[in-house]
């Protein structure tokens, strides 16, 4: 069941929201050769609970294999969920950043893809296509449209530049939970799916591969990697539609 929201509590999310862009702000500044993404986790958990949050992803998922940071960073053909540790950074490599704050009992989540150092054209021409396709998709998120108007938006954007959306993972609800309803792919056709309507908050996260769309699980069970080994990249923004438009959460 989709969770309308009130204005108290599209607030709520907006805080967890902004701690969640403080700490992609953070991150970015630390992002550079050299750098480990077990370091970028430490800063993001100390900022997190000092704005009195709790990082929504850590133990989050089975409780025999629980997600065990505040970060997801996911380096080139890593696509989500990849766990910090003593991996180090490298010039030219991709990373992509995903984290979510919980705090006042309301959730935010966001992602960023960051270039650690010059990235060849190609690479470079990734991050920007699906940081576009995000803006692109949000630009769709108004009252009366459909779900899979914000899904096709995205795809079209994504595939018209040579590149691919992956189709095993989506976007979503966010508020209480982490996860709710309604899912939001990142493919589809125009006027299909829920309609959307004041108060829905919803994460729009387009994770693009330069190759093809299919994916697989690593033994970790978490960190998702591109079929074919080629580079990918995630942004995500928390989005809530207000007065028929959507306002971007973690700007």
């Amino acid at each position: 069941m989709i969770q309308v929201k009130t204005k108290r509590e599209i607030d709520h999310i907006r805080e967890s929201s902004h701690i969640v862009a403080e700490v992609l702000d953070l991150v970015g500044r630390m992002v550079k050769p050299g750098v480990t993404t077990g370091e970028l986790n430490e800063a993001a958990e100390e900022h997190i609970r000092s704005r009195g949050g709790t990082p929504a992803f850590k133990g989050y998922g089975p409780r025999d294999n629980p997600f065990p940071a505040a970060l997801c960073t996911s380096v080139d053909s890593e696509v989500v969920h990849g766990i910090p540790g003593g991996r180090v950074l490298n010039e030219g490599e991709i990373l992509s950043v995903d984290v979510g704050v919980k705090k006042n009992g309301y959730h935010g989540d966001g992602a960023r893809s960051f270039r650690v150092g010059a990235l060849p054209p190609e690479k470079d021409r990734l991050v920007k296509v699906t940081e576009e396709a995000l803006a692109k998709g949000i630009e769709q998120a108004k009252a009366g449209n459909h779900v899979e108007d914000i899904s096709s938006a995205i795809q079209q954007h994504v595939e018209t530049n040579g590149f691919s959306v992956v189709r095993d993972l989506v976007g979503h609800g966010v508020g209480k939970k982490l996860h709710e309803e309604p899912s939001v792919p990142n493919f589809g056709e125009r006027g299909k799916g829920d309609v959307l309507r004041n108060g829905m908050t919803l994460a729009i996260e387009p994770m693009v591969n330069a190759g093809s769309w299919e994916v697989r699980f690593l033994s970790d069970g978490w960190t998702v990697v591109t079929l074919d080994g080629k580079p990918s990249a995630h942004f995500e923004h928390t989005i809530a539609i207000v007065n028929g438009n959507p306002e971007i959460l973690t700007r």
